[in-house]
């Protein structure tokens, strides 16, 4: 468990260290691009606890009411976390950046800002190395890193890489709009700069939301697994034609399976019974998060026919 939350852990010690930073420059200094760089981090520090809370309520083991696990309560905490960043991150950043656009101050002592935001830059840098570092190990073999990451299943690395590549692009935006703001002698520019870090933050909750909305209304495997899936049910001689299979995850490493299938006509009740068992162990071995498996004995006419009432066309699971 140490290891899976690694990269959270060095998020929350990096975000708890830079936002102190942060506002106590910004105290200083006077500066909103550097409040609103504050408030992120403080937001991203209260996330990392949530997700943390969230894998830990997640990994309780199946009871009476929740037979299938808590698996999906990650998910929950993590939409909770999108609308952390929203909400506390980009309205008030957003707030933040037209209070100083109407209303503008000249930021005193800058220097002060540009070494919290070299030294912020630095501890996002390494948090967002550790993070990607986890992500990456989790690959298959020949997975697309881009595509992997938006299909993962593990909100809470998702979560930390968004909130940390988004404070690293803040970071650089909050520069930027100090620098001019000095160059050009328009303090307005630090508050843009405050409100493009909201708008950012405010994509970072939509992407994260999404992905957590996604699965909590129960995302399927992706094509691959599924075919996959089939390929090792019609490997068992007892099986005629594999029809389709029905998935659904039930948390980061957990995935429900319903698999129709059609047996020979010459079988048994206890031979379909040991076929079933057979396809059981087979899957579970080569796929060890499938959890939960149910194995339907049908036609692939009778598949069609259910597939179509439920989703208005026979062929929409092809």
């Amino acid at each position: 468990m140490a290891g899976n939350n690694k990269a959270i852990l060095a998020a929350l010690a990096g975000n708890a260290a830079i936002a102190a930073t942060k506002f106590v420059a910004a105290a200083i200094t006077g500066s909103a691009s550097m409040a609103s760089e504050g408030v992120h981090s403080l937001v991203d520090t209260i996330n990392q606890v949530l997700l943390l809370y969230g894998k830990r309520r997640a990994a309780r083991r199946p009871d009476k009411l929740h037979p299938f696990g808590y698996g999906r309560e990650l998910y929950f905490w993590t939409f909770v976390v999108a609308i952390m960043v929203f909400a506390l991150g980009a309205l008030v950043s957003i707030y933040q950046g037209v209070t100083h656009i109407l209303a503008p101050e000249h930021v005193q002592k800058p220097l002060v800002n540009y070494v919290v935001l070299g030294f912020s830059l630095l501890f996002e840098g390494l948090s967002w190395r550790i993070g990607f570092r986890q992500f990456h190990a989790s690959l298959r073999p020949g997975q697309r890193p881009w595509q992997a990451l938006w299909t993962n299943k593990d909100l809470s690395l998702l979560a930390v890489l968004i909130e940390d590549s988004a404070a690293i692009i803040g970071l650089v935006i909050a520069t930027i709009g100090l620098a001019l703001s000095q160059w050009l002698d328009m303090p307005e520019l630090d508050g843009v700069a405050s409100l493009l870090i909201g708008l950012l933050l405010a994509f970072a909750a939509y992407a994260l939301g999404s992905r957590s909305r996604d699965l909590l209304v129960g995302e399927a495997a992706d094509p691959q697994l599924v075919d996959e899936l089939l390929a090792v049910a019609a490997e068992d001689p007892a099986i005629v034609h594999a029809n389709g299979v029905l998935t659904t995850y039930l948390g980061p490493e957990q995935m429900s399976v319903a698999l129709s299938a059609e047996f020979r006509d010459d079988l048994s009740t206890p031979d379909i019974e040991q076929a079933i068992e057979r396809m059981e162990d087979r899957l579970r071995e080569r796929y060890p998060a499938v959890l939960v498996i149910f194995v339907k004995p049908q036609t692939p006419e009778t598949w069609a026919r259910r597939i179509r009432d439920r989703m208005g066309r026979p062929d929409a699971m092809a």
